[in-house]
């Protein structure tokens, strides 16, 4: 059977949850049995998004071969069983980068380079990368239409589909219904000229996703099939959930799988979603009450920026039938006598990536009260790296103890640049990234979390733990208990008289899932829950 493919593009307004639609459909199809993958086609002119603000897209999701990603891969394999990699994420940055390379070396001959043929044969050439023994390939356009970035990857699927067949290729197109309250009336033009704009470049789609706050009256959607030229019963609701694991079901509901096993020609197969509802079930309606976790990062104000690791968090609190409250506290408040009441109605403190100064100093502070206080810590990168700083100079008598990052000048560079990083200025793909292998100590609370004695987990950072200071730490209580198999690389640190204070070097956030929680959040949140009982 040859591949299948499943394009979906959005309209009207942006941050509709494309990622979030093509995830649960790659969600449905597995649930019946066919292998799937995801890919994400981005429109912007950067190569990657590793070096793009927090503030501007959101979090840098990292794949097991160490690429720097778009956020909605972290969707694609929590939803689905999809292991991502470089050819999963492409940006138009990329795209030009490559047709230019093959310029420069002469590939075309001679001829002159457009955009219609030569970027947009890259751009199938792209798609066909990770379609090898897949039944079904769903992959995401970037951006709305509309947009004139996007426009080479709406012209590459058009020319796509006239290559594959009708049969073997649909679009989905998802677009917003709004309520107006005033007129008490759901409202269908934006997504007619969404539409409209569509079909003027040549794709009509098959299927429309409309995104709206209630489900869609049959006579709306009637209309709307009239005025874009669909079946009825190919207009989906795509209605606002309370958690992102219900999507999947309510698309069920509207029989999407079903119609796109129609339109794509495939063999029926029944579904079987049990195991699926009852974690949605056990997130919605968790048996072990609440409890409250205290994120204090440096990108708060935008929760995106943390996107992998509020899923994590929610993970670990299906694992413990609990619900988590996240309380997001930005650690620059932290140093103005603000900590005792931003902390005081948390049951666990979480200390997050990040890069640069600002921040820290809250940062230090926190983990020094959770340190002090035996309140339920977990540091994730530069929270590792604050909580061997904060143990230097309180615990170790190291008063100036920083990073090299944050000050060159220091007397005790606890955490220092990688050696062969020195001197390397330029900003993109130059980190410890991807996946790395890891020893743990026998006994200890990582040990415990993970039962096995090796795992592996993904990296994002340049600095690590300078390992000339390990002794001193060590005679005060802070134990290594996680490190790379050379012993080169400190992975987690840990303090074994505290009921759970351990941080480590990677993102465990890029590796749960829901219906696999990941050891570290599972055991976090189990201690935190133990926290609010004694607390009681």
């Amino acid at each position: 059977m040859p591949t299948k493919y499943i394009f979906i593009t959005g309209g009207v307004v942006s941050s509709l949850g494309k990622g979030l639609a093509a995830a649960s459909i790659g969600r449905l199809m597995e649930a019946r049995g066919f292998s799937v993958t995801l890919q994400k086609l981005d429109p912007y002119l950067n190569v990657d998004p590793g070096t793009m603000s927090p503030y501007q897209h959101g979090e840098v999701y990292v794949t097991e071969d160490g690429v720097e990603t778009d956020l909605d891969l972290g969707h694609y394999e929590r939803f689905t069983s999809t292991l991502c990699s470089r050819d999963h994420n492409f940006t138009s940055g990329r795209i030009y980068e490559q047709v230019i390379a093959r310029e420069r070396r002469g590939d075309y001959l001679g001829g002159t380079v457009q955009v219609i043929p030569h970027v947009t044969d890259e751009i199938k050439q792209s798609i066909r990368k990770i379609s090898k023994g897949i039944d079904i390939q769903i992959v995401e356009i970037g951006g709305t239409v509309g947009d004139i970035e996007s426009l080479p990857f709406l012209e590459a699927i058009r020319q796509f589909r006239l290559e594959v067949g009708r049969s073997d290729a649909v679009f989905v197109h998802l677009t917003l219904v709004p309520y107006i309250g005033p007129a008490g009336e759901l409202k269908t033009k934006p997504t007619q000229h969404s539409v409209r704009d569509l079909r003027a470049i040549g794709i009509q789609p098959d299927v429309l996703m409309c995104r709206t706050d209630r489900f869609i009256p049959k006579e709306i959607k009637k209309k709307i099939a009239l005025f874009c030229n669909v079946p009825e019963d190919a207009v989906i609701t795509a209605k606002d959930v309370e958690t992102i694991y219900e999507v999947p079901l309510v698309l069920a509901k509207e029989g999407l799988d079903a119609i796109l096993l129609k339109l794509l020609d495939l063999p029926y197969r029944d579904k079987n979603m049990d195991d699926w509802v009852k974690m949605v079930e056990r997130a919605r309606n968790p048996k072990g009450g609440e409890v409250a976790i205290g994120i204090v990062g440096k990108y708060v104000t935008y929760e995106d920026s943390y996107k992998s690791l509020n899923e994590a968090l929610t993970h670990g609190g299906i694992a413990n039938d609990v619900r988590v409250k996240l309380r997001w506290i930005e650690a620059d408040n932290l140093v103005d006598g603000q900590l005792e009441e931003a902390i005081a109605p948390c049951h666990g403190i979480l200390v997050p990536g990040g890069f640069g100064l600002r921040g820290v100093a809250g940062m230090l502070e926190a983990i020094r009260h959770a340190r002090e206080g035996r309140i339920p810590f977990f540091g994730i990168c530069l929270g590792l790296q604050c909580a061997v700083i904060e143990f230097a100079r309180n615990m170790c008598g190291l008063k100036d103890a920083d990073s090299s990052e944050f000050n060159l000048s220091t007397p005790y560079p606890v955490i220092y640049k990688l050696r062969e990083l020195e001197g390397v200025e330029r900003m993109g793909g130059n980190m410890r990234l991807g996946r790395w292998p890891c020893i743990l100590l026998p006994g200890s609370q990582a040990h415990q979390a993970y039962g096995q004695a090796e795992i592996s987990e993904r990296h994002r950072h340049r600095y690590e733990v300078n390992r000339d200071y390990l002794e001193a730490m060590t005679r005060k209580g802070m134990r290594v208990s996680g490190e790379t198999p050379d012993h080169r690389f400190v992975e987690i640190v840990e303090l074994p008289d505290h009921p759970y204070f351990l941080s480590c070097q990677f993102h465990p956030e890029f590796k749960s899932k829901p219906m696999l929680p990941h050891p570290l959040f599972r055991s976090f949140i189990g201690a935190c829950k133990q926290f609010r009982q004694t607390q009681r």
